[in-house]
């Protein structure tokens, strides 16, 4: 007979900032077919973990209150009725799953893969969003060999899995971030560049190495990036967003995630698990955390995350 089990995790307890986000104690149920019991290890921060709560207009507070979380690394304790390939003892990492700010989860065998054993708890909550989300926007661009790639934020967890990923493909990457970030960016094998007034200038001296840029992504969504960005590629279907909603319809680039009128790429984001596994197992991919917190400071690292200060991943640890 199944044991019951409490678990902690962290919901929005309202529409809201940071300051709404509450631990609770919460039961993570049986698996059920094709479903496993994870054992949290680590849970990894992200932007669209807190612009599911902000406060707007038709937040429906039905949904309330709101379990947080699309991705951990665990030890798979259960399982249920039909799970092919994993038994207990198993170490995983998971995406995309609901409610991952917990101690235990279930979620579907489906959505895991083995923990690389190059990465330890933290980075590995880290790979699988940010690293689908990079794979997305270069498919999305065709970015191949050959290709002069613009990266805005390449020092963010999503932006050092674009540069690391189009150097894979061939590419030569010209990455903006602080100064204080550029030699981790030139280790990754970007030519970096500080953003600020002065970028086009900057750029215009990068490319005389490199040729001039064919391809950029905006991770960052500012206007500085998305003006940049349309400035120096002339087919701008090689230019794309995944934080600069608002304005892409109006600059004719490609939006893709999550944001309105954007393109989601369930498709190529779910195939792209078992590759970024495979890369990250033989160490061709770094995944940088930033800093670790508590699950009970979770706030912080929603305030801390909204700063935008932070080089690489966010993680919650039990």
């Amino acid at each position: 007979m199944p044991v019951a089990l409490t678990s902690r995790a962290v919901v929005a307890s309202a529409y809201g900032g940071p300051e709404v986000l509450r631990l609770i104690d919460v039961d993570p149920g049986d698996p059920g077919p094709g479903n496993v019991l994870v054992e949290v290890r680590a849970a990894g921060v992200n932007p669209t973990d807190w612009k599911g709560y902000a406060d707007r207009p038709g937040a429906d507070p039905s949904r309330l209150p709101l379990r947080l979380g699309y991705e951990v690394s665990g030890v798979v304790s259960a399982v249920g009725p039909s799970v092919r390939w994993l038994v207990p003892g198993d170490e995983v990492i998971a995406w995309r799953v609901r409610g991952g700010y917990a101690d235990r989860i279930v979620v579907s065998e489906q959505v895991t893969v083995r923990r690389p054993q190059n990465l330890d708890w933290p980075a590995a909550s880290g790979l699988l969003l940010t690293g689908a989300t990079a794979v997305h926007t270069l498919s999305a661009t065709a970015t191949h060999d050959g290709d002069v790639v613009l990266v805005h934020g390449g020092s963010g967890g999503v932006g050092r899995m674009v540069v690391q990923l189009a150097v894979l493909r061939g590419a030569q990457v010209i990455a903006t971030a602080s100064p204080w970030h550029h030699d981790d960016l030139r280790n990754l094998g970007a030519t970096p560049v500080a953003y600020g007034e002065g970028l086009l200038d900057r750029i215009a001296e990068a490319v005389r190495s490199t040729g001039p840029v064919t391809v950029a992504i905006d991770t960052v969504g500012t206007d500085e990036a998305l003006d940049t960005s349309v400035a120096v590629v002339a087919d701008r279907e090689r230019v794309a967003t995944i934080a600069g909603f608002r304005r892409a319809g109006e600059l004719g680039i490609k939006a893709l995630g999550g944001g309105p009128g954007a393109d989601p790429g369930d498709a190529v984001r779910e195939a792209a698990r078992a590759q970024l596994a495979e890369l990250a197992s033989d160490g061709t991919l770094d995944v940088r955390v930033a800093q670790v917190y508590p699950l009970s400071e979770a706030a912080q690292a929603h305030r801390d995350g909204q700063a935008g200060h932070s080089a690489g991943k966010l993680v919650l640890v039990p």
